[in-house]
Formats: structure tokens, C-alpha cells, sequence
């Protein structure tokens, strides 16, 4: 039976999750998560998809990976299928801390190609914690797709989720550097040099490839 000290101390939390101020929110969050119930599933669920403050949005995360996941991964699953990019984007990362792989199926490729770039960022390092070995190949290619695509921050999420990705990505990123796109062929030619040498910078890896491309790979005539 739930007491009336409980039922305020839940109440509390709800209202919390609501609150103008990130603050109050942020601690009705770590108050959700150090003391899970059933009730504040669906509230940190919704939250999640129109919280505008980082560090708020993950602290709902951590709240959501402490209830069982028989509660919150098909509430998550479900924000996949939303209008709303943020709501999409932080049930991706909410699914990449909970781990839990029979989601794989719900990782599809419009979330890999979705036309908002948060969103597929964070579906390519959703998928490449998430894909069974026999996918890799199959994800792979979607994901070379995408090369060229975006500002450097987008750039730089996919070559690392290509490299994260591990051998199925090597033949395809490389077939990518003889694209007629140059963006593309940089972009490719970018992440082979970062999954040979880890140590070497992005910008750097780009403007080798940038030079790669424009010149070839022995540079100017007589070099």
C-alpha cells in the first residue's frame, strides 16, 4: 500500500520534471532515478523529448536506465516513430546506455539517413553499439552513404562510427575515395587516414584529403 509520505515524495518528483527552472528538473531527475517507480516512466519519458538542457536530458537518460527495461524500452521505442527530432534523437541515446540489443530491428535506416543531423548522429553510435556481427556489413554501407554529409561535428561522428565499426566498414570506405562526389571522396579518404593513424587530428585528416584530392595522392606534377 502506498503511504501518504510516498505519494508526496512522488507528487514532488512529477512536479519537479515539470519545473521552469533546469535546476529543479535536473534534481527531480537524479530524485527519479535514485529511487525508481512505475509512475515516473512515462513522465521521464516525455520530458526527454523536450528538455532543452543538455545536461538535464541526461540525467533523464541515467533516471530511465534505472527502471527495469520491461518498463522503459517499448516507451522508448515508441519516441522513435515521433515528429519530434529531440524526441528521437534522446531515445536513441537513451537505448544506447540501456544496451539492450533486441532493439537492433528498431535502429532502421531512415533513423541512419534522417535529414536532422543530431539525430542521425546519434542513431550511427546507437547502431554501432547495437549491431550484431552478421549486420555489420549491411550497416556498413548505409552508413558510408552518408559521407560528405553535414558540418565537421556531423563529419566527425560518422568516421568514428565507421571506425568504431571495425572491418566490415574498411572495403566500403575505401571504395568511397574513387567516389565522383569530392565531398564524399574527402570525407572518405579523411576517415581511412584516422582509422590507420587514431592519433592523427580530423582537421588534419581532412585537409590531407582535401590535398589528395585536388592534387592526387603524389601531390603537384614533378613532386
Amino acid at each position: 500500500m502506498t503511504t501518504p509520505k510516498a505519494e508526496t515524495t512522488t507528487s514532488r518528483v512529477l512536479a519537479g520534471l515539470r519545473h521552469d527552472d533546469s535546476s529543479v528538473r535536473l534534481r527531480a531527475a537524479l530524485a527519479a532515478g535514485a529511487d525508481p517507480d512505475p509512475e515516473f516512466v512515462e513522465p521521464l519519458v516525455e520530458r526527454c523529448g523536450v528538455e532543452p538542457v543538455f545536461h538535464v536530458r541526461d540525467m533523464l537518460t541515467w533516471a530511465l536506465t534505472r527502471h527495469p527495461e520491461a518498463e522503459t524500452v517499448p516507451r522508448v521505442l515508441a519516441e522513435l516513430r515521433s515528429p519530434h527530432d529531440r524526441a528521437r534523437s534522446q531515445a536513441l541515446h537513451t537505448l544506447s546506455k540501456i544496451r539492450d540489443r533486441s532493439v537492433w530491428p528498431a535502429i532502421t535506416r531512415s533513423l541512419l539517413t534522417d535529414p536532422d543531423d543530431e539525430v542521425a548522429r546519434t542513431a550511427w553510435r546507437t547502431a554501432v553499439l547495437l549491431a550484431p556481427e552478421d549486420e555489420g556489413a549491411e550497416l556498413a554501407e548505409v552508413l558510408v552513404s552518408q559521407l560528405g554529409r553535414g558540418g565537421r561535428e556531423t563529419r566527425l561522428s560518422l568516421s568514428r562510427a565507421l571506425i568504431e565499426l571495425g572491418e566490415p566498414a574498411v572495403p566500403p570506405v575505401r571504395a568511397a575515395s574513387d567516389h565522383p562526389d569530392p565531398l564524399v571522396r574527402e570525407h572518405a579518404l579523411a576517415t581511412e587516414r584516422l582509422r590507420r593513424d587514431p592519433e592523427a587530428g580530423f582537421a588534419d585528416a581532412v585537409e590531407e584529403a582535401k590535398r589528395v584530392v585536388s592534387l592526387g595522392p603524389d601531390g603537384p606534377p614533378g613532386k
